[in-house]
């Protein structure tokens, strides 16, 4: 087969503000600000430029990434890429990060392996979900998406394995088992978190990790391991397969699915199946508390936007360190930062699924989040961190008593308010998302600062009455009555600190 479409030159990545760009553009042009398209493609196009920028120059020490600088990477990047442009061809005869022996592999409709798009007997709501064909652009996106996005169920074709003997894609009975999900994604969605500055060549910098770092992280027994594209697998545990499971490498491109593209669909089959979380071995962008008898991950939830994890994420800000979620992409970058950056931000996304069965999908509430808050060096440290601890708990309390003040008011009507409750602290935290940037800026030491924090606990009081009165009506007099009992008491919250 010819060898085309070659990533290197040919755009195919999602960028902000300047539409598809090819691989060679990324890394010439200092000028693009960030990656485009969802937030799960996002996250694994982040990790496959971090895979590529780990390939070209992994430094020994933080004085190493220092002297290497954004710039330095980038052209260490290109130097790279023109080196190993022969392995960055979609379709020919070693094609980008597919697998020509599962060709045996039932064919798949691209639309079956798309999170968002409705086959079989699945309701169509939107022209969103109608299935569609793919340019070989958006196909070379998907492909990177499902090395470690692929949900898991019965869409893959476990009845070919490429390593004899591997039991691992059969189930009790001997039969071809489910497929499981990509280690990206897990059980209901991990949130997955990266440092960000102030143009894609810096967030990449910012997020490089060190020999050093990969080393004391304890995670990766491999160190950073061979990039997938230089030397691919021959089958599911197979001696290269085994490296990419205890490397950092694996976890940036984890080859989850062994796929194959073909003209109507790609042939698709469980790749490497790596270990999770409660084994110890995670994605360096996700955040796993090990404090506990049982690890728990920070999962994607759809109600919950992520800034409002973000003080459990900068929890080594805190005073008194209790090790909680931890994640190695932040903490490590976070020191770096501060000294480089005077200002970055914290991006967080990904992608809450369901599962039934074995089957995952994404259904009812379902859905992409992100969300990404701002910081500035000069402030940040254990005063801040300290008064950002205390506005979220107050934020967090005004949410409580909003709900419980919505439940008394449906009580007083004898209705079941449970619903309309939930809905007001929805509409809450919605309206709060607006100024949750200028209440992080706000969390310095300063008169001008505490004013404008009081400011800002003015306008979050009036959130909550507005949420209140948009779900509790007051048009007759026992509505009336009721809803002046009920109504939220916010004069605590509004008492100006000493």
């Amino acid at each position: 087969m010819e060898d085309r479409f070659n990533l290197v030159d040919e755009p195919w990545i999602p960028v902000a503000d300047a539409g598809r760009v090819s691989l060679r553009q990324v890394f010439t042009n200092p000028a693009y600000r960030a990656l485009g398209g969802n937030p799960v493609q996002k996250i694994a196009l982040m990790k496959l430029l971090l895979a590529i920028a780990q390939a070209a120059c992994t430094p020994k020490d933080e004085a190493e990434w220092r002297s290497l600088g954004a710039e330095g990477l980038a052209q260490k990047c290109m130097e790279y890429l023109e080196q190993q442009h022969a392995r960055f061809f979609l379709y020919g005869g070693n094609p980008f990060l597919q697998m020509p022996a599962i060709s045996k592999a039932a064919l798949q409709t691209y639309g079956a392996v798309l999170p968002e798009v409705s086959t079989g007997n699945t309701t169509v709501l939107s022209q969103v979900q109608i299935e569609r064909g793919l340019s070989d652009a958006d196909k070379a996106l998907l492909l990177v998406v499902l090395m470690g996005f692929a949900l898991g169920g019965k869409k893959t074709d476990n009845s070919v394995v490429l390593t004899p003997n591997y039991q691992g894609k059969s189930n009790d009975k001997g039969k071809p088992a489910t497929g499981k999900p990509g280690p990206a994604v897990a059980h209901m969605g991990l949130l997955h978190n990266f440092l960000m500055g102030e143009n894609l060549w810096h967030s990449l910098w910012l997020n490089l990790m060190t020999e050093q770092q990969i080393t004391r992280s304890n995670r990766y027994p491999e160190g950073c391991g061979t990039a997938p594209w230089e030397s691919m697998p021959k089958g599911e545990a197979c001696s290269v397969a085994q490296r990419l499971k205890q490397s950092l490498m694996g976890r940036l491109v984890p080859l989850s699915r062994f796929c194959l593209l073909a003209e109507n669909g790609l042939h698709y089959s469980q790749g490497l199946s790596h270990p999770g979380y409660k084994e110890g071995v995670t994605d360096p962008s996700t955040a796993i508390d090990y404090s506990g008898k049982e690890p728990k991950a920070l999962w994607v939830n759809s109600e919950k936007r992520p800034w409002r994890d973000l003080t459990a994420l900068l929890s080594i800000f805190q005073e008194q360190k209790s090790q909680g979620f931890q994640c190695l992409q932040v903490s490590s970058g976070l020191a770096r930062a501060t000294l480089v950056c005077p200002v970055f931000a914290v991006w967080s996304g990904g992608l809450r699924v369901s599962s039934n069965a074995g089957e995952q999908y994404a259904s009812g509430s379902d859905d992409y989040v992100e969300s990404q808050v701002w910081l500035q060096s000069s402030m940040l440290g254990e005063f801040w961190f300290a008064q950002l601890q205390t506005e979220m708990t107050a934020l967090d309390d005004l949410a409580k008593m909003l709900y419980g003040c919505v439940m008394a008011w449906f009580k007083e009507q004898l209705v079941d308010g449970s619903k309309f409750a939930a809905q007001a602290t929805h509409t809450f935290w919605q309206l709060c998302e607006r100024d949750f940037q200028t209440l992080v800026d706000q969390c310095d030491q300063g008169e001008a600062h505490k004013k404008q924090r009081y400011s800002l606990r003015l306008r979050f009081a009036g959130y909550v009455h507005q949420a209140y009165d948009s779900l509790c009506p007051r048009d007759t007099a026992r509505q009336l009555d009721a809803w002046a009992r009920c109504r939220p008491n916010l004069s605590k919250y509004l008492k100006q600190e000493n």
